[in-house]
């Protein structure tokens, strides 16, 4: 039975060296000797793929290494269990973090990695008022204790000032590690969307290129988020903002929905209920003659009887149609004889009210995937078919409207929390389209930049509408506010108005509370997920090896038991499940079983016994009632069985125990 200690792998969160070093062995294991990367061996494997330049193009800033080594480095804290700071603990799939996102980030990697559909987040723009996010990977959790208050120490959050001399490295070595912890928990279609102002946007952009990829770079959207205009520019009053927008390969946006505009226009809807509109097949404007197209110049039949098109004459009735322009001239089609033989149907005569001349008009449908773009005729540029797939649901690179704005964005926020005041919150309506675009089904929205949640609300909002059930997780940091401070006395006076400790992430957990309970009302018919799990990251419950050096025997006898002190049977069992790479909201059952309890996690994928005593005449009548129960369950795959370390009154106890599990089929038991 192996023990899991504060240096065990599964007490950390994942070694991303390690997982790097693992891919790289599988493809290039020739480049490997005694364990080590051969760099010459590699150099070669890669050919011409290595810049051996001295001088490179790339984003570099004092830090960056650093950076990178704290985005490398695990963490070896928790995440502690709230249930009375929580919302239908028991049926919720979201979750609510309160910590350090670096930290949160880091311990979610194991059971959230590839599974996130959309990550957007809201960072610090940079202003000179925001807080910087010191990041100490020496010893980052009691950094970040002594940060938020919770232990005493020197660290503070202070703002990031143009006058501390490293104004945008201070904000770069914030994100580096951030965004490139987020990039390993996006899913293969999934998509990240930052909102950024002017001030870090180019920092922004050739950042996201070096950690997700130029190739993958969307789009940057300008948002009009106050048409009035900021008064704090000098000579141009702005009054828009961005979110830059990148995707996994494999990511298709859902567009949006149609205005009443689109719907006026796309008002014919063909047998499988797809939208569309007719526009003329003759080709106007330049190149639009005969001579331009010679091969794109011949009839069209029109059986009067039937109404159907052909390319060749049925009936002696059939009414021969030429592309003539409106001058007489001839002119041509928009599509070459194949396609037109392969689309008839798409195809109607119409007869001008003006003319009376007879023309063809062809289908344009709105939705993207009914277009013509994968059959182009040979004869055609590829600007010739654009009308084919014009005017489709696809979002534009400027949005505009009141509901997308920061007064709206601070309404939302003061119905359900009056009296707060945040600078330009992000409006729910902006967010919700993000969710829209990039989320359906069961998909996962996360957001490590939290604030006022938001997004929280953006995300349960359009559960209401289209009945999908994605699931969030939300991030903020326990950031401390001041009653004094002008800026945070509103919120400060909120938290003592509901009893909560004055600081951020209450503000986050009270709206989710108050955005949920509001979305049911407004939706009474709607019985979807409006709940949150809250945690609270923390030391790890595993007791590190500390020793006191003149008096070791005190150490060790402290030392017995691995467990702290102060900790629950939840803390213990959360942090098993961020450690072996299980989801936060995993079903859990409980059992009693020799009068011991037992509870199994994921159907049986982790089972364990935290009593904290058990003897050696107890050990056969618990294994058998484990096994029984875990043959009851059936999992899929290879199951884990966890005991307290302590709890064995020797080591014959201990062996035993394994060895009866052993026998019937769970051989990877560990205590703790």
């Amino acid at each position: 039975m192996k023990k899991i200690d504060a240096n065990d792998p599964a007490s950390q969160s994942a070694d991303i060296v390690t997982d790097n070093l693992s891919q790289l062995k599988s493809l290039f294991p020739e480049a490997f000797a005694e364990g080590k990367v051969q760099f010459d061996v590699l150099r070669q494997l890669l050919g011409g793929a290595v810049d051996e330049a001295d001088e490179k193009y790339g984003l570099n800033w004092h830090g960056k290494r650093r950076a990178r080594q704290i985005a490398l480095t695990p963490s070896t804290g928790t995440l502690r269990p709230c249930p009375d700071e929580s919302v239908d603990w028991d049926t919720t799939q979201n979750l609510m973090i309160e910590g350090d996102n670096l930290e949160v980030l880091k311990l979610l990697q194991k059971s959230y990695a590839g599974k996130v559909k959309l990550i957007y987040i809201d960072p610090p723009y940079n202003t000179g008022k925001d807080f910087v996010y010191p990041d100490n990977f020496q010893d980052s959790i009691r950094s970040y204790l002594e940060i938020t208050g919770q232990v005493d120490g020197g660290n503070r959050l202070t703002a990031n000032t143009e006058s501390s001399g490293r104004f945008h490295t201070d904000w770069l070595n914030m994100m580096y590690p951030r965004l490139r912890l987020a990039r390993s928990l996006l899913r293969e279609d999934g998509a990240i969307i930052i909102s950024i102002d002017e001030k870090e946007l180019q920092h922004l952009r050739l950042l996201a290129n070096e950690i997700l990829g130029e190739e993958n770079f969307v789009a940057t959207v300008s948002v009009v988020s106050n048409m009035k205009g900021r008064n704090d520019k000098k000579h141009i009053a702005a009054c828009h903002e961005y979110i830059v927008i990148y995707a996994n390969p494999k990511f298709i946006s859902n567009g949006l929905p149609l205005t009443d505009e689109q719907k006026a226009a796309f008002k014919f809807t063909d047998e499988d209920g797809y939208r569309y509109a007719l526009r003329d097949l003759r080709k106007r404007g330049g190149p639009d003659r005969r001579e331009d197209r010679p091969k794109m110049f011949f009839p069209i039949y029109w059986d009067v009887t039937s109404d159907k098109c052909s390319m060749e004459r049925v009936s002696a009735t059939d009414i021969e149609i030429y592309p003539y322009r409106g001058d007489g001239a001839e002119g041509r089609w928009r599509w070459g004889k194949e396609k037109v033989m392969s689309h008839l149907d798409w195809l109607k005569a119409k007869r001008s009210e003006r003319t009376g001349r007879l023309d063809v008009e062809h289908r344009v449908y709105l939705d993207p995937s009914k277009s013509l773009e994968s059959e182009v005729d040979d004869d055609l540029d590829d600007d010739d078919d654009e009308e084919a797939v014009e005017r489709t649901s696809k979002p534009k690179s400027i949005w505009i409207g009141g509901e997308l704005s920061s007064d709206s964005g601070k309404r939302s926020l003061k119905e359900l929390l009056p009296g707060t005041a945040f600078d330009f919150p992000k409006s729910v309506e902006l967010i919700r389209t993000c969710v829209l675009i990039a989320t359906s089904k069961n998909d996962i929205v996360l957001d490590f930049f939290a604030g006022s949640a938001t997004t929280s609300q953006s995300v349960m909002a359009q559960n209401a509408i289209d009945g999908h059930s994605r699931r969030f997780i939300m991030v903020q940091l326990p950031e401390l506010l001041d009653i004094k401070d002008k800026d945070q006395k509103a919120a400060a006076a909120f938290c003592d108005s509901i009893g909560r400790p004055r600081n951020l992430s209450e503000i986050t957990k009270e709206r989710m509370r108050r955005a949920g309970k509001k979305i049911k009302d407004d939706n009474p018919l709607f019985s979807g997920d409006t709940g949150f799990r809250a945690f609270k990251l923390d030391a790890s419950n595993i007791r590190a090896w500390n020793p006191n050096p003149e008096n070791i025997v005190s150490s060790l006898l402290e030392h017995h038991e691995h467990l702290l002190e102060d900790r629950t049977e939840a803390d213990v069992i959360y942090e098993l499940l961020l450690k072996l790479g299980l989801d936060l909201c995993v079903p859990m059952e409980s059992r009693t079983v020799a009068g011991k309890s037992v509870k199994a996690v994921g159907d049986g994928v982790l089972m364990l016994c935290l009593a904290e005593k058990l003897v050696a005449t107890e050990i056969e009548a618990v294994a058998a009632g484990i096994v029984s129960w875990h043959k009851e369950l059936a999992p899929a795959g290879d199951s884990t069985v966890v005991f307290r370390d302590s709890a064995f009154d020797g080591d014959v106890a201990k062996t035993n125990m394994a060895a009866i599990l052993a026998q019937n089929g769970l051989e990877n038991v560990r205590s703790l």
